[in-house]
């Protein structure tokens, strides 16, 4: 009797497993889109550090988004099972925070431009190297040392603070792109069991935070991948074919980290307003009917086409606007406090 209990033991668990893996193998599907995202995004959050920091930075990002799914995966199943009308205005939430923090990159980097163009216009500084250079030797030998010694311990201070800010930013942006992960996951397996319902989330949710920044620490040492390839020695063809392989990636990794910062920005009013979007029932009963021509058997192309392109410029719309009136809102309400 123990040896058959044991065995029907067995038989539950296998069949648990393999409901497991099928119902993951289905949300891994339908969160490839946020996938994309989420790589465009975090790729672009952690660009600009040091190159010995950038493995360290993408490390404490990536413990930091495992952090955020062991809050948000035991919470989404409560919310879910007592009150499950609520993750939707949740969800709204954080795609009005994406949209604001989008925007808020659009404004700072149009700013930092300018205060650059002022900066190139205005006349050099008087005094400073000037008043060094009008000293004796010796003693302008020794106030450009300890300016030198200044500005260093200056720029290693900024470069920890920018560091610790990118982090920040990083694991907080994370955390709005777990959530919709997590409730895309939910919503996968709505009708399952509890049990089967909590490990599939958790398992998507592990498997998809190591697939995302493996792929990102990937991105941002590219250029060291290209200068390792461009090292190797010797006239044989597997030498010259690295050597080749590494001036292409030296020369594409400048305008891949272009792209991916110009695609980090989009992609947070995409998935932002994407969630306003589903979140406002009209708005999104009318893009699903402008575009449900693209769910029968026989479509062409283009349909095919616009069944993606429609909803996504529809998202990115309604992102794009939402973002920039809610920072205004904001900027408003902080030139009313004074």
């Amino acid at each position: 009797m123990a040896g058959a209990g044991l065995l029907m033991l067995l038989d539950d668990i296998t069949t648990i497993l393999d409901d497991v893996a099928a119902m993951t193998k289905l949300a891994g599907r339908k969160t490839a889109g946020v996938l994309g995202d989420d790589i465009a995004l975090n790729a672009e959050q952690v660009s600009g550090v040091a190159a010995k920091r950038e493995l360290p930075v993408v490390w404490a990002v990536a413990k930091g988004s495992f952090l955020n799914k062991l809050i948000l995966v035991p919470l989404a199943l409560l919310i879910s099972a007592v009150l499950p009308a609520a993750v939707t205005p949740l969800l709204m939430v954080g795609g009005l925070f994406l949209c604001y923090e989008g925007a808020e990159k659009i404004i700072h980097s149009f700013s930092r431009k300018a205060h650059k163009a002022n900066r190139a216009h205005k006349p050099a500084a008087e005094g400073g190297h000037e008043a060094v250079a009008d000293a004796e030797p010796q003693e302008a030998a020794q106030a450009r040392q300890e300016m030198a010694a200044v500005t260093a311990d200056l720029d290693a201070a900024t470069l920890r603070t920018n560091e610790q800010v990118k982090i920040k930013g990083a694991i907080r942006t994370d955390f709005i792109l777990s959530a919709e992960i997590v409730a895309i996951t939910l919503g996968t397996v709505a009708n399952a069991p509890f049990g089967t319902r909590a490990l599939v989330v958790a398992v998507v949710a592990v498997l998809l935070t190591i697939l995302v920044y493996g792929l990102v620490a990937t991105v941002v040492k590219l250029d060291d991948v290209g200068a390792y390839l461009l090292r190797r020695k010797g006239q044989h063809t597997t030498a010259r074919l690295a050597r080749a392989t590494g001036r292409g990636v030296l020369a594409f990794a400048p305008y891949l980290m272009r792209g991916l910062s110009i695609a980090g920005t989009a992609a947070m009013f995409l998935v932002g307003g994407g969630l306003l979007v589903h979140g406002i029932a009209p708005l999104e009963g009318w893009v699903h009917h402008a575009f449900h021509h693209a769910a029968g058997e026989h479509v062409s192309i283009l349909e095919a086409v616009s069944s993606y392109l429609g909803p996504a410029s529809i998202s990115a719309a309604t992102g794009i606007v939402a973002g920039f009136i809610v920072y205004g809102v904001l900027v408003a309400l902080r030139r009313l406090r004074g």
